[in-house]
């Protein structure tokens, strides 16, 4: 049971974050903060917790995803005329700042400067789904939209980490396109779980399963979750199968969010 001790200050957190009208997970941040600072800082499983909540959130995104909307230039051209405008303003003002002679700047290159820009270009997609889930804004046009830039964020931040960390996918990552014309396998096996226990089974399994299966081929495992849900997201029983893993995906992400103020 000890592994349980922050079930308390993160309720008590939440409920004083909700009386001051912020979102609970404001209250979890806050509790993390107060753990770390009373000692409690051996949060590996809170970390491993919170990685199950994120794969789940985001599988759940892909249940609801229409994939065509990525290709909208509102949402690829948007993203990356923000990121580029981002990393201009912030990686110039940053090098300049180094040219100062302060001495927090004072071994800032420009391409650490550009590096830190195109870091601050980026948004949190837990916090950003969180706070559009709380406030029922999540099926919304702008949520919609905002989902689709937190996705191509996601993309572009896999293929810079691929192009920096020389960490290129395996060639076996190849064989993840015969995830497509599996897409009928899938769909069957929504219709078998039909409305029972079954499917919450089935979407723990295809959650956490395609995070291993593109983990495996170097692919990043939260993209594979969301890939997985998005394959079904025409499923009739799609948003079903959505509320019915709200509550698991919720409680993980406390982990989450605890794991964070903890660091």
């Amino acid at each position: 049971m000890n592994d349980l001790y922050w079930l308390g200050p993160a309720l008590i957190s939440g409920l004083l974050a909700v009386r001051f009208g912020l979102p609970p997970l404001v209250g979890y941040l806050i509790a993390g903060f107060i753990l770390n600072t009373l000692g409690f800082v051996d949060h590996e499983r809170l970390v491993a917790i919170g990685e199950l909540g994120v794969t789940l959130l985001l599988f759940t995104i892909g249940l609801k995803l229409d994939v065509r909307s990525l290709l909208r230039p509102v949402i690829w051209a948007g993203t990356t005329i923000h990121m580029l405008l981002v990393i201009a303003i912030f990686g110039t003002g940053l090098y300049w700042l180094s040219l100062t002679g302060l001495a927090v700047f004072a071994d800032m290159d420009f391409r650490v400067a550009l590096l830190i820009g195109f870091a601050l270009s980026f948004s949190s997609t837990v916090f950003a789904v969180k706070v559009l889930e709380e406030k029922g804004e999540y099926t919304s046009k702008y949520g919609q939209l905002a989902i689709g830039v937190l996705i191509m964020q996601d993309i572009y931040a896999v293929l810079f980490l691929a192009m920096s960390t020389g960490k290129v996918p395996s060639l076996w990552a190849l064989a993840l396109f015969a995830l497509i014309p599996l897409r009928g396998v899938l769909m069957h096996l929504m219709n078998r779980a039909g409305h029972s226990e079954l499917q919450i089974l089935l979407g723990l399994a295809l959650a956490f399963g395609g995070w291993s299966l593109f983990s495996m081929v170097d692919v990043k495992g939260d993209l594979g979750a969301l890939i997985i849900g998005a394959l079904l997201a025409a499923h009739p029983a799609a948003a079903e199968m959505s509320k019915k893993l709200l509550g698991f995906k919720d409680l993980l992400l406390v982990g989450f969010f605890l794991s964070i103020g903890m660091s």
